[in-house]
């Protein structure tokens, strides 16, 4: 059996553990959270290493990235370098196929059209695939990276604008604390009604990672689509009870919870043993065909006509 063990900086409260099959084999699958905690992480990491097939690095991220532009998280590579046998992954590779195809997949199969759709992506530095997606499908963007990550209230319109910003910004922001930039820890379990609540009121798809639309998601989202990645099942009646019309995950549903690119990247790795930048993006997407991922699609108010 195959064990990927994903260790991260959110709350223990979203902890899960899964034994599902894939490619055939059987898999052990666990998240556990640390609370902002990164000795912890560490701790936790040196105390698996080589005990464990592959690490998901949960609630951080290593890089983020623009075009051909990327930026180390310097805080995230403390966390990497604490494994000296066993592979870490956060996710970065996945976000750039996984994601886009579930835009692709969703626009061509007319599930949801996205062209002309007012699209807020919360932070387009961290799920770069996506981004380029939407626009790529006519949506009318609003990257929300000044914005959610460092509460300067600028909405940029465009990923070339994005990628100019990046450069004067992302060279500084990567040297921050983490925690000032994301959601860890018991921040990761509250929602606060805020300012920013007027950029979701303006947007018919909200998208991104789901720690910073829920941080500052508005009590009000009656007909909003949410396009994110890992879910609780009680992040999904919450979603209900504010009126959200549709959830999409990017990631698989396993025994009622959606876990992170992190974690599927690092499944993906223990499979096929080697590092993921061995791994071509050609092969990472036959992977994923022989996986037959299919984002998760739920009508949270049984709207099915293609909006």
């Amino acid at each position: 059996m195959k064990r990927v063990i994903s260790v991260s900086l959110g709350s223990s409260k979203r902890n899960h553990k899964v034994e599902t099959e894939l490619f055939g084999e059987k898999f052990y699958i666990e998240r556990i959270g640390t609370d902002g905690d990164k000795e912890k992480v560490i701790e936790l990491i040196k105390e698996l290493d080589g005990k464990v097939d592959a690490f998901g690095m949960g609630g951080t991220d290593l890089y983020l990235r623009c075009k051909d532009k990327r930026y180390v998280i310097r805080e995230s590579l403390e966390i990497k370098r604490a494994a000296k046998k066993t592979p870490i992954l956060d996710g970065t590779y996945l976000k750039d196929t996984l994601e886009r195809r579930v835009i692709e997949y969703i626009n061509q199969k007319n599930i949801i059209k996205l062209k002309g759709k007012e699209v807020l992506v919360t932070s387009a530095l961290d799920r770069y695939g996506m981004a380029e997606s939407f626009e790529k499908a006519g949506s009318i963007m609003t990257y929300g990276d000044l914005i959610f990550a460092l509460g300067i209230p600028i909405k940029i319109k465009s990923y070339n604008t994005l990628y100019n910003v990046a450069k004067v910004i992302a060279p500084l922001v990567v040297k921050l604390p983490f925690s000032m930039l994301y959601p860890t820890g018991s921040k990761q379990n509250q929602s606060l009604e805020s300012r920013f609540s007027k950029y979701y009121n303006e947007a018919d798809i909200i998208a991104g990672d789901f720690l910073y639309i829920k941080r500052y998601m508005p009590q009000n989202m009656k007909g909003k689509i949410v396009i994110t990645n890992t879910v609780t099942s009680k992040d999904v009646e919450d979603m209900k009870k504010r009126g959200v019309a549709i959830l999409v995950t990017t990631t698989p549903e396993l025994d009622g919870r959606s876990f992170g690119t992190n974690v599927m990247e690092a499944a993906i790795v223990a499979f096929l043993g080697k590092n993921i930048d061995k791994i071509s993006s050609d092969e990472l997407n036959r992977t994923l065909d022989r996986l037959n991922f299919e984002p998760r699609i739920e009508y949270l108010k049984n709207q099915r006509q293609a909006l």
